[in-house]
């Protein structure tokens, strides 16, 4: 039998044209991956509470050793796995205006919770109410990075004199995202893009006008154009 050398293995992997074979997604992530898929398949079928690493090391073809290499538990497993289906949808846009960004950026999350995986939100806030491990990875692995974000959006607008200085970010913020939660879990009224425009016409407006700026009058304009 031949002897593979380093050489030769060097060698083997290079295409029969002499240039090497284009670098795939390494092992480890094309894994990883396919645990965050099986893991979105198999909720949207049995729910948090039936949901097993088991069930999803099966399903993603990789053993439960490996599961446990890149998460601690099935919440945050699940957590990551609902981020990575809607992180490119969640970002916030910079268009100049306060009022647009934070309109635009919630209602592409109500579009996210009226969607297959706004099912997979609903299981979480259910399950961590008794279970403060998961609602500590659902705010570390999901609300934190957002709301970091909104903070900025929340900040460009009073560097623009929309909002006034001294504002108390989360207060805006839970005020804002909070109408969204309490419509989304209690089912009282619709959540749709009019809502939404109320919430924001109703909250930045107030916020705008409750306080004096360096600008006043430029301030109420700005936010009254974009609330029309």
């Amino acid at each position: 039998m031949q002897e593979i050398t380093p050489s030769r293995q060097r060698a083997s992997s290079q295409e029969t044209d002499g240039s090497k074979r284009p670098p795939g997604r390494p092992r480890n992530e094309r894994s990883r991956q396919a645990i965050l898929r099986s893991t979105l398949k198999l909720l949207r079928k049995t729910g948090f509470a039936d949901l097993s690493i088991e069930a999803i090391s099966a399903d993603a073809g990789v053993g439960k050793a490996t599961v446990y290499r890149w998460w601690p538990a099935k919440g945050a497993l699940v957590v990551d796995a609902f981020v990575s289906s809607i992180e490119d949808e969640m970002h916030f846009p910079d268009s100049g205006s306060v009022w647009h960004d934070m309109n635009a950026q919630m209602k592409s999350f109500v579009q996210v919770l009226h969607s297959r995986t706004g099912r997979i939100v609903a299981a979480l806030i259910a399950a961590g109410q008794s279970d403060p491990g998961l609602m500590e990875e659902f705010r570390a692995r999901f609300l934190l990075h957002r709301r970091q974000e909104a903070y900025r959006t929340l900040q460009r607008g009073i560097d623009r004199d929309e909002l006034p200085r001294g504002l108390d970010l989360d207060l805006v913020l839970d005020m804002l995202y909070g109408a969204i939660y309490m419509r989304f879990l209690i089912r009282h009224g619709e959540l749709n893009d009019t809502y939404i425009d109320g919430v924001c016409r109703v909250i930045l407006q107030g916020v705008a006008l409750s306080q004096p700026s360096r600008n006043g009058k430029r301030q109420r304009r700005a936010l009254s154009v974009q609330a029309n």
